[in-house]
């Protein structure tokens, strides 16, 4: 029987794998983020990412031949530029003043990695989300619930951070942190993992 193990201590994307249904284990990636140059384009970068947390997670669980390792990483971008987690408040106030009014991206990249044979697929997903226009007060009224200082580009999609935001096109479960849709493609099609 499978045993996935989820290579990530983010909250929501434990939450979007038991929406899927899946019995896993978390095992946090000790992985070195700053291995992977930032000047490559996002969508590699994301994998890059992904990849790296998968092999570093691979390492503490190479016992458990069942393992499937799930990993993932996401990064917000406005032109061109990644917004990460905030620094603190004002390096907040910035991103979201930067944002406002306009459309970015998120990436998510994500890796399934199966212990038993080294099988190893990455691939990312791209979601483009517009921001209303924000006021002064507005962005410093969100800041102040906190929510934005631990997520990329400041904001929640899945919290208070959806009022700020016009429309999505693309995934929304990709700018929560995983792309449930494409990872059920990629367990399916490429593991032969039946999720239903």
């Amino acid at each position: 029987m499978t045993e996935f193990i989820l290579a990530s201590a983010s909250p929501r994307r434990k939450e979007l794998l038991e929406i899927m249904g899946l019995d896993f284990n978390v095992v946090v990636s000790d992985a070195d983020e700053s291995a992977v140059p930032k000047d490559i384009p996002a969508r590699l970068y994301v994998q890059e990412l992904a990849l790296l947390k998968a092999a570093a997670t691979a390492k503490t669980v190479l016992k458990k031949k069942n393992a499937v390792i799930i990993s993932a990483d996401t990064i917000v971008t406005l032109d061109g530029e990644i917004l990460g987690k905030p620094k603190d408040e004002a390096d907040a106030y910035e991103m979201l003043s930067a944002l406002g009014g306009r459309v970015h991206e998120v990436y998510t990249g994500y890796c399934v990695m199966r212990i038993r044979d080294g099988k190893t697929v990455c691939k990312s997903e791209k979601t483009e989300v517009e921001f209303k226009p924000l006021t002064d007060d507005k962005i410093r009224s969100y800041i102040n619930t906190r929510e934005p200082m631990d997520k990329a580009g400041a904001y929640g999609i899945q919290g208070k951070g959806s009022m700020l935001i016009n429309r999505i096109n693309g995934d929304y479960f990709n700018v929560v942190g995983l792309p449930v849709s494409a990872l059920a493609d990629t367990l399916e099609g490429e593991f032969e993992i039946d999720i239903f």
